[in-house]
């Protein structure tokens, strides 16, 4: 029993260590993208933005508004939905009327080929109106500054850059759930980002950002190669690598509004995130588990009982609140700090990544979906 009991110390103890290397490096990392230079503007290619709508959202028409009032030459945007009777097709004809000499188009309901991927789907739908070479895929709870477009396209400077994405901040919608979204998404999914980037090359993109040639998109199996996989995000860049192409982070942070307004929500949402990159990157997700610092620290604390853990929780302790100011700094400075959130933030994102091992099964969009080996979705509709 004491030998046991010796065990898990050691491990908690090594578990902490990292920890603590890894919060150091989360810090780190957002102080270089906070500090980093101003990039100069490059050629200002055409492009085309799709934007997927499904159902009314909080701030939609804010949010999508935003596209429509670029710093830039040539752009499009199309906005689609599977349902011709989705709420959120009249916001976007409203913008139609209201930017008439902005290239805006709306489709409804149009036909597509089937794609188990809802989403992708909708995409299929909108592609053929596209009009130029680099096509932009951003999901509706985005919202942007006049200089995004700029941001992006920048990266396809280099011709090695197949895609690009950018980094995104969650902005509360209003109330205590969408807050405690937001926090996880700033200090826990945001920093892991930039970590991963030291340690290797970016090899996926983020739904609020998934940027491509037309003609590598199209090299590479079109939409219909990302359609079947619940991470069409992780799946795009992962192909884009795989044919030779690197993928870029733009220097940008988006704003995604955060609407879980109610525990079970914001719940759903949180597992399936977890559970899409359990089902991309399984040894990566379970390593992940050091980057839960507070939460093993607190229990190796627990197990050893000894000076030394209560040490290392102290130490992780300051580290986790300088990931709360750095990340506030960094991503959403307009958030005032909440201390009080960090706790129950780290609680709850600790209490997603265990639930994902459980969740074969999620929620998206108000559908279910089983996720197969690989990220794979069964076809069950």
């Amino acid at each position: 029993m004491f030998k046991l009991r010796g065990a898990f110390a050691l491990a908690g103890y090594a578990l902490t260590a990292a920890g603590l290397a890894y919060a150091a490096a989360e810090v780190a990392g957002m102080r270089r993208f906070h500090n980093r230079p101003a990039r100069p503007v490059q050629a200002q290619p055409p492009v085309t933005i799709l934007k997927p709508l499904h159902g009314d959202e909080p701030q939609l028409y804010e949010n999508l508004r935003s596209f429509c009032t670029q710093s830039y030459p040539r752009y499009q945007v199309i906005f689609g939905s599977r349902d011709q009777r989705d709420p959120a097709l009249e916001v976007a004809r409203r913008l139609v009327r209201e930017f008439p000499d902005v290239d805006l188009s709306v489709v409804a309901g149009g036909a597509a080929p089937y794609s188990v991927n809802p989403k992708v789907e909708n995409l299929q739908g909108m592609i053929g109106q596209a009009k130029h070479g680099i096509l932009i895929v951003v999901d509706s709870d985005i919202r942007v500054g006049a200089d995004y477009l700029s941001a992006v396209t920048g990266a396809f400077a280099d011709p090695k850059v197949g895609a690009a994405t950018c980094l995104y901040a969650g902005v509360p919608a209003g109330g205590t759930f969408t807050e405690l979204g937001a926090a996880v998404v700033n200090e826990h999914f945001m920093p892991s980002v930039l970590v991963a980037q030291m340690i290797e090359p970016l090899t996926y993109c983020f739904g609020a950002t998934m940027a491509v040639r037309r003609d590598i998109l199209d090299a590479i199996g079109g939409l219909a190669a990302l359609g079947t996989h619940i991470g069409d995000d992780f799946m795009l860049g992962k192909l884009v690598s795989e044919a030779g192409f690197t993928v870029a982070l733009c220097p940008y942070v988006v704003r995604m509004t955060v609407a879980d307004a109610d525990i079970e929500t914001l719940w759903l949402h949180h597992v399936r995130w977890q559970r899409t990159v359990l089902a991309a990157r399984p040894r990566g997700f379970a390593g992940s588990l050091v980057t839960y610092t507070v939460p093993v620290a607190a229990i190796s604390a627990l197990v050893s009982r000894a000076p030394v853990a209560g040490a290392m929780l102290a130490a992780a302790t300051a580290l986790r609140l300088m990931v709360h100011v750095e990340a506030r700094k960094t991503f959403a400075p307009e958030i005032e700090w909440s201390p009080w959130l960090i706790p129950v933030a780290d609680a709850f994102a600790f209490a997603t990544w265990v639930g994902a091992f459980f969740a074969k099964d999620v929620t998206w969009r108000g559908e279910r979906f089983t996720i197969e080996s690989g990220g794979q979705l069964a076809d069950t509709r």
